[in-house]
């Protein structure tokens, strides 16, 4: 059985204010805390120019909820 999963990527040049663009590992660890509050297992990590977000498909519509809340999306 295959698990199907989704990879958000998104640009650190877009992250709003109130989040610190120059310390994107903090950024990745933040969101992941928040996702996790939010009953979502997902792997985020920043990568050059963007921050990277896996997770399970299942888990999309409540991850962008979340992630709707910090206003990443």
């Amino acid at each position: 059985m295959t698990i199907a999963t989704t990879t958000i990527r998104i640009d650190l040049a877009t992250l709003p204010a109130h989040l610190d663009r120059s310390r994107p590992s903090m950024v990745a660890e933040v969101v992941e805390a928040a996702l996790r509050e939010g009953g979502i297992r997902a792997d985020c990590s920043d990568l050059f120019s963007h921050l990277k977000i896996d997770l399970l498909t299942a888990q999309l519509a409540a991850a962008s909820a979340v992630l709707a809340n910090l206003r990443l999306i």
